[in-house]
């Protein structure tokens, strides 16, 4: 074996560690802990059912480590769930004047209550546009929720100009949007940016140059899964 063949040298090690609690969630499991707690005075039947709220409620705003792939001219998930539509769409008019008037690729990431919620960006960049829009709380498995439902658009431009746009959309059970991040801000790729709570989606828009690098019925990591590739080759794949 020459040493081109020698596998690299690390000189750390990884270990898995128990994912904290987003500050964010604190305050919602310390009411569900106080709850339990008053609860547990008045009938021990309800102890262990508050238990397991306590637990889902950490479990809910947890915000695991995530290693971000580096290289040029990759886009990565900005949420954790299902991908459920890939498709070229209109782009919403909130975006036009960051992004053009002409469609894009949306790849849409639908979250369970049961995924991450920590959204992150796309991209490394500046942060040009934050716009937030109240809207209603239908299922946002639905289309049309990208339209009519409680929302917050955010566009990022990259050290190469190019610009991604992604939208937080509430759902069905999520009725909050919180945003970590304003225009002007500078960000690395996977930062975390927001998070939407109790079940929700999160929809990027690819330029003409990015090719989609997932398919329909994949699950995403975000920070970690690479959704789109500059110049990539294209992806099929079959929801099983």
């Amino acid at each position: 074996m020459n040493s081109l063949d020698k596998p690299p040298i690390t000189t750390t090690t990884v270990k898995w560690r128990f994912p904290t609690v987003h500050p964010e969630g604190r305050k919602y499991v310390a009411i569900s802990v106080g709850i339990t707690l008053l609860l547990t005075v008045i009938s021990n039947v309800l102890f262990w059912p508050m238990i397991g709220l306590t637990i889902w409620v950490a479990a809910f705003f947890r915000d695991p480590i995530r290693t971000t792939p580096q290289g040029d001219g990759l886009i990565v998930a900005p949420a954790d769930g299902l991908i459920t539509m890939i498709q070229r769409v209109a782009i919403p008019r909130e975006l036009v004047g960051e992004l053009g008037e002409a469609p894009l690729t949306r790849v849409s990431i639908f979250m369970s209550v049961f995924d991450v919620h920590i959204n992150r960006t796309p991209i490394a960049g500046t942060i040009r546009q934050v716009v937030y829009i109240s809207g209603k709380f239908l299922n946002a498995d639905l289309d049309k929720a990208s339209d009519e439902n409680e929302r917050q658009h955010i566009v990022v431009e990259g050290r190469d100009g190019r610009r991604i746009g992604f939208t937080q959309i509430a759902g069905l059970v999520a009725r909050r949007i919180v945003g970590f991040v304003k225009p002007g801000d500078m960000v690395a790729t996977g930062q975390r940016i927001g998070l939407i709570r109790f079940g929700s989606r999160v929809d990027v828009y690819l330029p003409d140059d990015v090719i989609p690098q997932v398919t329909l019925g994949q699950r995403s990591v975000a920070g970690e899964t690479i959704v789109g590739r500059v110049g990539g080759l294209p992806v099929s794949g079959i929801a099983q």
